[in-house]
């Protein structure tokens, strides 16, 4: 599956306040939601549908419904900011968590939390992460959820970086991902280059690079 990189205006826009590094911890979270749930629409075009019947104030008619369950399940905790718009985006959908952090001497994933509800095996899963960076907590998460029996997912990266994303997609080839940017590089501690930081550090307004 290809990377899919959203070329809007209102995207890039906002992507270009986030990077900025006055952007203070509240309007940093009010782009965030919004990028996510521009990206959502892009990940969600193609979603099968179904018709049904409604009645209007004057008739009734035949509309169309998507037909399958979707799932939201953000890596924490960075992850919340961007399903936040998501979540305004899709009200129905099921949400689900994944807790993983990077160990700082190997970069390598820790997990320490899961919880996705069932409803993930009959649909599409939208796996949310600000950051694709080196692909570690992302390939974990997808095989997470694959294990659970997703047969659906695609991932919402804010920003990712080609390491990250050429790693995901050798180990899981079938999830697209639906980014703003793709960067440039990462640098040797595995942030993204030029990116726009520690996102977590930057929605919750914690101490860090």
């Amino acid at each position: 599956m290809p990377i899919h990189i959203a070329d809007h205006p209102l995207i890039a826009d906002k992507l270009a306040e986030a990077r900025d590094e006055k952007t203070p911890p509240l309007r940093f979270r009010q782009l965030v939601s919004q990028i996510g749930a521009l990206l959502a629409y892009e990940a969600t075009r193609d979603l099968d549908t179904t018709l049904t019947t409604i009645r209007t104030p004057l008739e009734e008619m035949q509309v169309r419904v998507v037909k399958k369950p979707i799932t939201i399940v953000p890596i924490l905790r960075a992850g919340l900011g961007l399903a936040e718009g998501i979540m305004d985006l899709l009200p129905d959908a099921h949400v689900g968590h994944v807790g993983m952090f990077r160990d700082d001497s190997t970069l390598n994933p820790v997990s320490y939390y899961r919880k996705i509800p069932v409803e993930a095996r009959e649909g599409v899963t939208l796996l949310v992460d600000p950051m694709l960076a080196t692909g570690g907590s992302a390939i974990a998460a997808v095989s997470l959820l694959k294990d659970h029996g997703c047969p659906d997912i695609r991932m919402i990266a804010l920003v990712a970086a080609p390491e990250g994303w050429n790693k995901l997609h050798r180990e899981h080839p079938d999830v697209p991902v639906y980014t703003a940017a793709l960067d440039r590089q990462l640098n040797n501690k595995g942030f993204i280059l030029p990116g726009l930081g520690d996102a977590g550090d930057r929605l919750f307004g914690t101490t860090g690079r």
